[in-house]
């Protein structure tokens, strides 16, 4: 979704600055943060995953080593 977004924001941005469009441009230059912050906020979540597995797999490692 967010390239697609940032791909659509930049045809906006570059028709507005084409047809003299300041709102069409500040639209554009406004959906393109939008998809970079839907891709922050797509990876940042795709990292916590990963932290939340990693401390799973520890957490089953101690549970390993209390029982023996």
């Amino acid at each position: 979704m967010g390239l697609l977004d940032k791909l659509k924001g930049k045809a906006k941005e570059t028709a507005g600055a084409a047809t003299g469009s300041d709102s069409l441009r500040e639209e554009g230059q406004a959906q393109q943060r939008k998809a970079d912050e839907e891709t922050r906020a797509a990876t940042a979540r795709q990292e916590a995953e990963l932290h939340e597995r990693r401390a799973e797999r520890h957490e089953d490692d101690e549970r390993r080593q209390q029982g023996t």
